[in-house]
C-alpha cells in the first residue's frame, strides 16, 4: 500500500522573525536556511522581499539549496492596483524564489475592519493575484489568513476565498489558525468540510499556539486530509508561537499512525540532526535553549527519581517513548537528593567512570550529594559540578589553579558611577600570580580579574582563553540577614560545549566564586590540562 506524502514548510525566517526580541541578520538567515536545507524540508519561507532591506538582500542572492524550495511571502494585490501594476507582487515575482505564498483575508470581519473593502473586492484581489503569479511560472500558495475564525463566522464566504485561489491555479491553499484559538476537534470537523470543495492534496495547515494546541491541530489536520504542514524551529513566532516542527517531524517518522500511512521527503538519517538544528537557532538568537522541549530538549529524556532510573536501566522503554538517539538527543540521569544508587551508578557510567555496584564509594557519594543538597546545592542542574565532586571523591581530579585569597570592593566615585574592583591571588606550579579586574558588579569584576589575566596563568592560558560565561543566576534560599545564596553559572567554549556549575554560601561573592572556580576546573579537566606541580 503506497503512502501519501506530507510536505514540510518552514517559516522560521518569516513568521518566526515576528517573535518579540528576534531580529535576524543576513548571516543569521543564511545559517538557518542552510541548516533547514540540509535537514531536507520542502519549503523555506525566507521572508518578504521588498518589505525591508534584510529580506530584499536575502532574496537577491542565489541560495543554492539542494533539497528545499525558497519561498517568498507577501500579500494579495491592493484594490487600487491591478495585479500587473502592484509593486509588491512585482518584487516577489522578480526575486530568486521558486515559490510565492500570498496571504489574503478569509474572515469577512477582517475584510470589513482591516481592509475596509467589500467582500467581492477581496475575492477579486485573491483571484487576480493568483492568476498573475501562476502566469509568471512560479509555484503559488494562498495563505488563507484567519480561515478557521472566518469559517466559524461565515463558512460560505471563507470557502469562497479558498476557491478564488484554487480555481485559478493555486498549488496550495493554506488553512490558517491565525489567532490560535481553534481546538483539535474543531480543526478535524472543519477540514472534513473543506475537503468537499478543495482536495486534501492541495491543502496545508498553519497553526498558532495560543491554546498550546498548534502541534495537535497540525496532526489533526493531517489526519483529516491536509498534506502540507507549516511551522517553525522550536515553535518560534509572535505571541505564543507557531507549530513546532521539531515535534512534528519526528512524530511523522516515529509514530506508527503517521509513519505507516504517510511519508516525508526528509531522509531517515537526517532526523538525527533535529536536536542540532533546534540548538543552532538558540545559539544564533543568543538565548538559553528550552530544556523541556519535546524530543530535542535537554530534559526530554532526563530521569531523576531513583525508581525511574532503576527501571530505565533495565529497559529504557519503561519511561521513554522513543530512543533519544533517533532525534540526536541523549539520555540524562539526574543526581539529586531524590537519587538512589541507580542514579549515581548510571551518572558515573555516563561520564566514563566504571564502578561496581558494591563499591562503598557509591554510598559515600550519594550521602555527600544529599548532605550538600540539604544545605542548598542542586546537582540536577549542575552537571559539571557533580562530575567534579564525583571525580574528586574518586581521586581523579588533579590540582590546577589554587586561589590563595581574593578581595572585592564596590564604591561610588565622584561622578556617581558605581565601580567594582577585584583582586585575586592565584598559584600555579608554586608561583603566586596577582590578578586584578574591574566589572559591572563584584562578581563580574572577580570573573574579569581571573579570565582577563589568563595570559598570566602560564601553561593554562591556552586552555582558558576560549572560556565564556553564558548565564549567571542567583537564588536566595531563605530569608533574613543570614540568607543562604545559591549561584549557578553556565559556561561554554569554542567547541560549543556547555556545562553548568554551582556554588552555595551565605555570602553571594563566595557562592559565585565557588561556581566560577568549578567552571575553570571543569574546562581544564575536560581539555586534559596538566596538573599543577
Amino acid at each position: 500500500m503506497s503512502k501519501e506524502k506530507i510536505y514540510i514548510f518552514d517559516t522560521t525566517l518569516r513568521d518566526g522573525a515576528q517573535t518579540q526580541g528576534v531580529d535576524f541578520s543576513i548571516d543569521d538567515k543564511e545559517k538557518i536556511a542552510k541548516s533547514l536545507d540540509s535537514l531536507g524540508v520542502d519549503y523555506i519561507e525566507g521572508g518578504w522581499p521588498g518589505a525591508n532591506p534584510t529580506d530584499t538582500e536575502f532574496f537577491n542572492k542565489d541560495p543554492n539549496f539542494k533539497n528545499s524550495n525558497l519561498t517568498a511571502f507577501g500579500m494579495t494585490k491592493k484594490s487600487e492596483h491591478s495585479a500587473e501594476n502592484d509593486p509588491m507582487l512585482s518584487s516577489l515575482i522578480n526575486s530568486k524564489s521558486k515559490s510565492i505564498c500570498l496571504f489574503g483575508k478569509s474572515w469577512d470581519f477582517h475584510v470589513d475592519v482591516a481592509l475596509n473593502i467589500s467582500n467581492e473586492q477581496n475575492l477579486e484581489n485573491i483571484r487576480e493575484s493568483t492568476k498573475h503569479v501562476v502566469k509568471s511560472g512560479k509555484e503559488f500558495m494562498f495563505d488563507a489568513e484567519h480561515f478557521f475564525d472566518g469559517y466559524k463566522s461565515n463558512p460560505d464566504y471563507a470557502i469562497s476565498c479558498l476557491k478564488a485561489a484554487f480555481d485559478n491555479g493555486a498549488r496550495w491553499v493554506i488553512l490558517c489558525d491565525t489567532n490560535g484559538g481553534t481546538l483539535p476537534h474543531e480543526v478535524s470537523k472543519i477540514v472534513n468540510e473543506v475537503i468537499k470543495h478543495v482536495p486534501g492534496k492541495n491543502l496545508g495547515i498553519h497553526a498558532h499556539n495560543d491554546t498550546e494546541n498548534a502541534v495537535a491541530n497540525s496532526l489533526a489536520a493531517v489526519q483529516a486530509g491536509v498534506r502540507q504542514v507549516q511551522g517553525t524551529i522550536n515553535g518560534l513566532g509572535e505571541r505564543c508561537g507557531n507549530a513546532n516542527l521539531m515535534s512534528l517531524i519526528p512524530t511523522f517518522y516515529l509514530k506508527k499512525d503517521f509513519s505507516e500511512n504517510f511519508e516525508i521527503n526528509i531522509k531517515r538519517e537526517n532526523i538525527k540532526n533535529l536536536t542540532q538544528c533546534s540548538r543552532l537557532l538558540d545559539e544564533i538568537l543568543n538565548r538559553k535553549p528550552n530544556r523541556h522541549l519535546p524530543y530535542v530538549g535537554a530534559s526530554a529524556f532526563s530521569h531523576k527519581g531513583g525508581m525511574h532510573v532503576s527501571a530505565v536501566q533495565k529497559d529504557p522503554k519503561t519511561y521513554e517513548h522513543i530512543n533519544p538517539e533517533e532525534v540526536g538527543n541523549s539520555r540524562n540521569i539526574v543526581v539529586s537528593d531524590q537519587s538512589g544508587q541507580s542514579n549515581i551508578i548510571s551518572r558515573l557510567n555516563s561520564i566514563g567512570i566504571d564502578i561496581k555496584k558494591n563499591d562503598p564509594k557509591i554510598k559515600k557519594l550519594l550521602d555527600e550529594v544529599k548532605d550538600r543538597e540539604f544545605i542548598g546545592y542542586s546537582y540536577d542542574g549542575a552537571d559539571a559540578s557533580f562530575e567534579l565532586l564525583a571525580r574528586r571523591l574518586m581521586g581523579d581530579i588533579p590540582r590546577y589553579i589554587s586561589v590563595n585569597e581574593y578581595d572585592v570592593s564596590v564604591k561610588k566615585d565622584n561622578s556617581g558611577e558605581i565601580v567594582s574592583f577585584a583582586k585575586a591571588q592565584l598559584e600555579v606550579d608554586g608561583k603566586k600570580i596577582l590578578c586584578e579586574g574591574k566589572g559591572n558588579g563584584p562578581v563580574n569584576a572577580l570573573d574579569n580579574a581571573i579570565r582577563q589575566n589568563v595570559n598570566k596563568l602560564a601553561k593554562y592560558s591556552e586552555y582558558l582563553k576560549d572560556l565564556k560565561l553564558v548565564d549567571y543566576k542567583v537564588r536566595i534560599l531563605n530569608t533574613g540577614t543570614e540568607a543562604v545564596t545559591r549561584v549557578s553559572i553556565e559556561s561554554t567554549d569554542s567547541n560549543g560545549k556547555n556545562w553548568f556549575t554551582i556554588g552555595v554560601s551565605p555570602n553571594i561573592i563566595e557562592a559565585s566564586f565557588k561556581a566560577l572556580v568549578d567552571s575553570l576546573d571543569y574546562k581544564l579537566y575536560k581539555d586534559n590540562a596538566p596538573a599543577s606541580t
